[in-house]
């Protein structure tokens, strides 16, 4: 039976300072790093041996990843990274503080463009410290394809084709699949397999650090509600997700 196990990355240095992320590549904090540790034993108490590992590119994921894997004894499985698990790209908000863009623009417009399903928040410019034109680590990718700003439903559209081609044959092949990547992309990922509508998946929150595990079929449709590894964590993280933007 294929399994999923889904890990967002642990906090990071710039969920600390509440600022909008995005594709700008940040590090764990030292919280996040324990999550991630803790990740990896509560995979190796549940008995989960993975076959294979997939990540973004961004290094928040990459980390949580690594550390995961080695609490869990299981640093030596192979690994594949791609730009299309990368978090959302959140053009013109990367590194803006959530609280001060909330209180600058409104609840309305801020809620619109942290989880409308397809409004995404303004163009980033390529002169801007935060933009990723002429990063070293999409030089395989048309530049075309590196996207400025992104909504979920963007998101989604370009992480599907890497589930459809690359991930679901390791799951068909009855591989053990874990995930290392980002709140919305694994949100993107959720909807996918719940089969979530536009409308509810802006109430889905994923926590930090805390696996989630799907089992699936031949078909890779969920036999039965995913699970998360620590579910009274789960629910206090995702808790805390929701809250941002409040925090001062």
């Amino acid at each position: 039976m294929p399994k999923l196990v889904l890990v967002r990355h642990g906090q990071s240095e710039w969920n600390e300072k509440n600022l909008f992320t995005g594709w700008v590549d940040v590090r764990l904090s030292a919280v996040g790093e324990k999550e991630a540790h803790r990740a990896g034993e509560l995979i190796k108490e549940a008995g989960i041996q993975a076959d294979i590992l997939y990540t973004s590119k961004l290094s928040r994921a990459i980390q949580t990843a690594n550390i995961a894997l080695s609490s869990a004894d299981q640093l030596y499985i192979p690994v594949k990274r791609s730009w299309r698990l990368n978090e959302r790209h959140y053009g013109a908000l990367q590194g803006k503080d959530k609280a001060q863009t909330l209180e600058t623009y409104g609840k309305e417009q801020f809620q619109v463009w942290r989880r409308s399903f397809d409004v995404p928040p303004p163009v980033i410019e390529d002169s801007s410290e935060f933009s990723q034109a002429g990063d070293v680590r999409y030089n395989d990718i048309d530049p075309a394809v590196i996207p400025k700003t992104e909504s979920l439903a963007l998101v989604i559209d370009r992480l599907l084709p890497y589930w459809q081609d690359e991930i679901a044959a390791d799951l068909l092949a009855g591989k053990t699949v874990l995930i290392a990547a980002h709140g919305n992309s694994l949100r993107a990922l959720v909807k996918h397999l719940d089969k979530i509508s536009d409308d509810d998946i802006a109430g889905l929150n994923i926590p930090t650090g805390i696996p989630l595990v799907y089992e699936l079929d031949e078909k890779l449709q969920p036999t039965k509600p995913a699970y998360y590894l620590d579910p009274e964590a789960a629910a206090a993280g995702a808790a805390a997700v929701a809250a941002q933007g409040s925090k001062k």
